[in-house]
C-alpha cells in the first residue's frame, strides 16, 4: 500500500512540475547559459517549496497553510515583482564563459531564486490539499505514514522533472553559439517579464 502511495506522489509531482511556465523558462535559460548543474538546482528549488507545501497540506498544519494563504496577496505581489526584475535582468544579460558562471555563489542563487518563486503560490497548498483529501490521507485521514511517502513522492516526482528538462536541453547546449544565447535571453527575458506582469494581474 505504501510503494503505492509513493508512486501517486511521483505522479503527482512530476505532473505539477511539468507545465512550462517561469520556472520551467527559468531552468532552460540557465541550463543554456550556465550548464545542467544550474538548471537542475534551480528546479531542486522549485521541489523543495513543492515539497514544503506538500507537507503542510498532508500533516494539516493549518495555522501555517492559513497564515499564507490570508497573506497570498503580498506573496503574489513580491513574486510579481522579482518576475519583472528577473525578466528585466535576464533581458539584458550577456553571455559569458561557462567558467565564470560556474562558482557556489551562482549555484546557490539558481537554488534560493527558484524556492522564494515557488513560494510566492500558497494555492499550490489548496491544490495537494484537495488531492490529498481524495486520497484520503493526511491530518482528516490520521495516517501521517502514508502521508510522509506521499510528500517524497511528489518532491521525487518534482525533482525527475527537472532531471529530465535540464539533462534534455542540456545535450542541445552546443548548438547555441554566444550569438544565439543572446536571443535565449532575450527570449526568455520577455516571458519572464510577461509572466510577472500576469502575476501582477492577476492579484488585482
Amino acid at each position: 500500500m505504501g510503494t503505492a502511495f509513493l508512486i501517486k506522489g511521483l505522479i503527482l509531482g512530476f505532473s505539477i512540475a511539468a507545465p512550462v511556465g517561469p520556472i520551467g523558462v527559468l531552468c532552460i535559460r540557465r541550463t543554456l547559459s550556465g550548464g545542467m548543474l544550474h538548471g537542475f538546482l534551480s528546479g531542486i528549488g522549485a521541489a523543495t517549496a513543492d515539497g514544503i507545501y506538500g507537507c503542510i497540506a498532508a500533516f494539516g498544519v493549518t495555522a501555517v497553510s492559513g497564515l499564507l494563504l490570508d497573506h497570498q496577496v503580498y506573496l503574489r505581489l513580491g513574486g510579481g515583482v522579482f518576475l519583472l526584475y528577473l525578466g528585466f535582468t535576464t533581458f539584458r544579460a550577456v553571455p559569458v564563459d561557462a567558467s565564470a558562471k560556474a562558482d557556489g555563489g551562482g549555484l546557490l542563487g539558481a537554488y534560493v531564486s527558484v524556492f522564494f518563486l515557488t513560494l510566492t503560490n500558497p494555492m499550490t497548498i489548496m491544490s495537494f490539499a484537495g488531492v490529498f483529501a481524495g486520497l484520503g490521507i493526511g491530518a482528516a485521514g490520521g495516517n501521517y505514514a502514508l502521508a510522509a511517502l506521499l510528500v517524497l513522492g511528489v518532491f521525487s516526482g518534482s525533482m525527475l522533472w527537472w532531471l529530465t528538462l535540464s539533462g534534455t536541453v542540456n545535450l542541445l547546449r552546443a548548438k547555441f553559439d554566444r550569438k544565439r544565447l543572446v536571443w535565449v535571453n532575450r527570449l526568455s527575458g520577455a516571458m519572464i517579464f510577461g509572466f510577472g506582469v500576469l502575476s501582477l494581474l492577476s492579484v488585482l
